[in-house]
């Protein structure tokens, strides 16, 4: 793999997570805005609109890098040996990077102050359960949606994550960078950045259990 390949691979990554983290960002300071209080379809609408976004992001940059946009993707790639630790380093540093940028451009679109912290409390015990159990769907569904055809991966994703928004209490953060970029976001969508290292533990944890039973499942007898 040449060096110009691994560089765009990694802008890809750092775009497409950027990307993302707009989408997540501003549809939850626009849903807030226009849902009058009504927190049930403040949610829907973010969720809908992370949803068809990340579809989007993924048909967009999958050719380029693969649409990890999450350190914990890339952390099973490289336990699958489709990564090797430096690319998953680039590639994590990447996605943090970008999704950073991401709160930022969402703030400013929005004529917010740029840089905040967040204020919303998930430190709870059943949040971070929660997140064992979204990331723990959302790698399982990568290791074994494309298995048939690699084409349905993206609508997979897309549409777990938009339902993982509603079925588990911490909305399915399931995503490192994400977490990161979220704690520095004092809106719809931000958290206490106290809470943030048990999230990406927590994370990690469901990618490392949903790594050991799709192996298990894809064994051949």
């Amino acid at each position: 793999m040449t060096r110009l390949h691994i560089e765009r691979r990694f802008v890809g990554e750092f775009l497409g997570s950027s990307g993302l983290l707009v989408v997540v960002v501003g549809s939850g300071i626009m849903a807030e805005r226009l849902a009058g209080g009504n927190m049930a379809i403040a949610l829907l609408a973010n969720a809908v609109a992370t949803g068809a976004g990340l579809f989007a992001l993924i048909q967009t940059f999958g050719e380029i890098s693969g649409s990890h946009f999450n350190p914990v993707v890339s952390f099973v790639e490289c336990l699958w040996k489709r990564l090797t630790f430096r690319e998953f380093l680039g590639y994590t540093f990447f996605q943090i990077l970008g999704s950073i940028v991401g709160v930022l451009l969402a703030h400013g679109l929005f004529g917010l102050e740029l840089f905040q912290l967040g204020a919303t409390d998930r430190g709870q015990m059943r949040l971070i359960l929660s997140e064992v159990v979204a990331t723990f769907g959302l790698i399982t569904v990568i290791a074994l949606a494309g298995k048939k055809s690699v084409d349905v991966v993206p609508m997979s994703v897309a549409f777990y994550i938009t339902s993982a928004y509603w079925c588990t209490s911490s909305t399915s953060f399931a995503n490192p960078a994400v977490t990161i970029a979220r704690s520095l976001t004092n809106t719809f969508s931000g958290i206490l950045w106290t809470g943030a290292p048990a999230f990406i533990g927590a994370q990690f944890v469901g990618a490392v259990l949903a790594f050991l039973v799709s192996g298990y499942l894809l064994a051949r007898p």
